[in-house]
């Protein structure tokens, strides 16, 4: 397949296009953090249905993002690319003007459909585009662009909540969206392999989406109902057995969405066992530094959106360069030293309590924002390159596909088990907390049943304004633990995430017979 170079014309349009459609998606995965405590004002939201909101369309992503992959190396990369785009633009523009929860729901799932088509559209037009030498340090330039929007998200999110436009986070899509669909059409070529099959694994995309929402259902349930009601245990068993299928189905099938012998390379199993285990940790530490910063912190959403420029800075000093460096001495090094820092810094971040507010944030969270931030810039485009240098170009729409596909699985599963942790991290600390307040057995039931809107929990109305502010206090200490909590449990995945990459990752390319045993 002909390739151009970075610096003509032609790679120009091509990075242009991909930053651009990225963008969309990685936006709202970050600004919509931030805006949560105004959606769960204005649309009379509880803790379980922000997860649903974020859930819903990482759901869709990860279940359908593998056959979007592969419908573009069969199909097409352009057409299947503009074809995301646009259905991302028009569940945007839905979700922009959804009357209450149940249709934002509906709608981020038309989203996710788009997105699963999309994203990987992206990676795969730049790999199977761009001359091979070349190949890091255009991986580098997209990871950096598409990183300080999907960081500079919560910026944009916080300014636009604090004035009461949290909407307009869904309608900024469309002209950004508009933009990429006509550069697309005017400036870049299609891009395909007749070689490959035209089949698609259905039964394989069906046993994954159901599997990935049974487990989410279950998990979500847990705070309401407890861990052995019967809805909980069937979900997530059932889930369990659905992910097991799928596996079947990929080892069997003629023409799988997820070719298993991909995983005979190490560095591409490496890859993926180490995107999974740092972005569920960001997932989780993402949201639950957002919630902490605006419920508990006494920071506006503009402020919470603020905090994360230090990473931000980072990403566009480093992430190119660190690009460069995996192309000339290989990513090993990096990808080890990379997630160890960003466990490091959420381990740091972990040991905050309650702050004076913004006023204290340099000597507060900086830190541990820094090195977190840090930690991520060395890691992001060195393992985009080790996954895509890790098959041939004719598979390169299914690996952007397998590895996105990991990183929003671990997004659901972070949302979903670490938001039903939470709530028992938070219920068992507060427990403790309300020992100390003089309240009778109703007031006590009544401020323990608020434990499921977490930091946005508000003291029951019958008590006096001493005891309200004593439940506040109580409920601020209590989500303050269980956050502390959740960040170390994210640091330990960091951490794993390194080992993953100390174990499995070396700096070799993978052989191009990768493409005949994956055939």
């Amino acid at each position: 397949m002909a390739t151009v170079s970075l610096s003509s014309a032609s790679g120009k349009w091509i990075m242009v296009s991909a930053i651009m459609a990225s963008a969309m998606a990685f936006i709202d995965a970050t600004a919509l953090n931030v805006v949560l405590p105004s959606i769960q004002q204005s649309l009379h939201a509880n803790a379980t249905d922000l997860f649903w909101i974020l859930n819903a369309y990482l759901l869709m992503l990860a279940a359908l993002i593998l056959i979007g992959g592969s419908l573009g190396d069969k199909l097409g990369r352009k057409k299947i690319f503009m074809t995301g785009i646009l259905i991302f633009i028009g569940g945007s523009a839905a979700c922009g003007i959804s009357a209450d929860v149940l249709q934002l729901i509906i709608f981020r799932v038309i989203q996710g459909i788009g997105g699963s088509l999309m994203i990987p559209g992206s990676l795969s037009l730049i790999s199977s585009s761009i001359h091979e030498k070349e190949r890091g340090k255009a991986i580098g330039t997209w990871s950096a662009f598409t990183t300080v929007v999907t960081i500079g998200g919560p910026v944009l999110g916080g300014a636009l909540a604090d004035a009461g436009y949290w909407r307009y986070i869904f309608f900024i899509n469309v002209p950004i969206g508009l933009a990429a669909l006509c550069f697309l059409w005017w400036k870049v070529k299609e891009s395909s392999d007749e070689n490959l099959d035209h089949n698609l694994d259905f039964s394989g995309a069906l046993a994954i989406m159901l599997g990935l929402g049974l487990f989410t259902f279950g998990f979500l349930r847990v705070p309401a109902l407890g861990w052995q009601h019967w809805q909980v245990i069937s979900a997530l068993v059932a889930g369990g057995v659905l992910m097991v299928v799928f596996m079947l189905i990929e080892r069997k099938s003629k023409h799988p969405m997820m070719p298993l012998t991909l995983f005979t390379n190490l560095t591409f199993t490496g890859a993926n066992l180490l995107t999974f285990f740092l972005y569920a940790g960001l997932g989780a530490a993402m949201l639950f530094m957002s919630l902490n910063f605006v419920q508990v912190q006494g920071y506006d959403q503009l402020q919470s959106g603020l905090t994360f420029l230090p990473f931000t800075i980072l990403m566009v000093g480093i992430a190119r360069f660190a690009g460069n460096l995996a192309d000339k001495y290989g990513p090993r090094f990096l990808l080890i030293t990379g997630p160890a820092l960003a466990g490091v810094g959420l381990l740091i971040l972990s040991f905050v309590k309650q702050t004076a507010g913004p006023s204290a944030y340099f000597t507060t969270f900086f830190p541990g924002v820094l090195i977190f931030g840090l930690g991520m810039s060395l890691t992001v485009a060195p393992l985009t390159a080790a996954v895509m240098g890790a098959v041939s170009d004719q598979y390169s729409g299914t690996a952007s596909g397998v590895n996105n596909a990991l990183s929003r699985i671990a997004g659901v599963f972070a949302n979903a088990i670490f938001g039903a942790v939470a709530v028992l991290f938070f219920s068992g600390a507060l427990k403790q907390e309300i020992k100390a307040v003089p309240l009778s057995n109703n007031a006590q039931q009544e401020v323990l049943a608020q434990a499921v809107e977490l930091g946005n929990a508000k003291p029951p109305a019958s008590l006096n304004k001493e005891e309200q502010q004593r439940v506040t206090t109580a409920y601020h200490n209590s989500f303050i633990s269980a956050y502390g909590k959740i960040m170390r449990i994210s640091a330990l995945l960091g951490f794993l995430g390194a080992l993953m990459a100390f174990v499995f990752i070396r700096n070799v390319k993978v052989k191009k017979t990768q493409a005949a045993t994956a055939g």
